[in-house]
């Protein structure tokens, strides 16, 4: 029977597989934080770059045998799926102890999946959603048992800035799900508020001035979620009066943008619902809304 290997925050050592955009920034940050750390990619030549990092092992196999936890970082649940069972996968050389960390993102029957597969070879998966900017890993946002969590943390925390664990296995892929979807759907709302700013004769800049001083940071998009879960919240209390400034605002939106030529879906789909919006009845089920 496999023996499970002691793991202290000296001895820990790190793997990562997959050397891509997010890859690269973890091996580096780990690397700089000075712990061993063994890499994989289909590239071999693909750490040349890599200040600190050492050469590319031959398999995912090697990256195995010599880490306490391996960090998976490719790009969908496919090469996942050849990462963790192909020949000589990463599963193929699982001891007991051995932590994965998945940091794709992926579907959550994936993680499922995945979970189940690394128990039978004796191992423990984690699922990590990350956010970057450039080399620099802000967010970890992780799934798994707490006391697992706990031994990995000096590899997390050396390549993040803040690491969130959000609950059990999964809990970290729906976390990185739900942050892309305010992700994408602001970009998407900007834009068309950005549309409607330029036929109207505005300079786009104007726009992000006025955004960006309005909320330290540009972070407006959460007031309301903060408000929500305040206990002495005050947005419910006021909920009709802001409905209605919110239906006449984005009603005078939709005229702007027939008179200009642009479409706001976003508009025409945030109005009828305010109601909803602002009530926050956040787990419910389908959101209900007023016509």
């Amino acid at each position: 029977m496999a023996q499970t290997r002691a793991v202290s925050r000296q001895t820990i050592t790190a793997g990562v597989i997959g050397l891509g955009m997010i890859g690269s920034g973890v091996a580096r940050n780990i690397a700089r934080a000075g712990l061993p750390l063994s890499v994989f990619d289909v590239r071999p030549d693909a750490a040349d770059s890599l200040d600190g990092v050492g050469p590319v092992l031959a398999s995912p196999a090697d990256v195995a045998r010599a880490s306490d936890v391996v960090l998976v970082a490719v790009v969908d649940a496919g090469q996942v799926r050849e990462v963790l069972a192909g020949e000589r996968g990463l599963l193929s050389a699982a001891r007991a102890g051995l932590v994965i960390v998945l940091l794709s993102t992926v579907a959550l029957s994936a993680v499922r999946e995945f979970t189940e597969l690394a128990e039978q070879h004796g191992a423990t998966l984690l699922d990590c959603g990350v956010t970057q900017a450039g080399d620099g890993l802000l967010v970890t946002m992780v799934g798994g048992h707490e006391q697992v969590v706990d031994r990995v943390r000096p590899v997390l925390e050396s390549f993040s800035r803040a690491v969130v664990h959000c609950g059990p296995v999964g809990s970290g892929m729906v976390t990185k799900i739900a942050r892309n979807v305010v992700t994408y759907a602001s970009w998407a709302v900007v834009r068309e508020a950005v549309q409607l700013a330029v036929r109207g004769g505005v300079d786009p800049r104007k726009l992000i001035e006025v955004l960006e001083s309005a909320v330290a940071g540009g972070t407006s998009q959460l007031f309301l979620l903060h408000d929500h879960l305040d206990a002495a919240g005050t947005i419910r209390a006021q909920a009709d009066y802001i409905e209605a400034l919110a239906r006449k605002d984005l009603a005078a939106a939709q005229e702007l943008g027939r008179d200009t030529g642009v479409n706001t879906p976003f508009a025409d789909a945030v109005l009828p619902r305010m109601g909803a919006v602002l009530e926050g009845d956040y787990d419910s089920g389908p959101s209900r809304h007023r016509d």
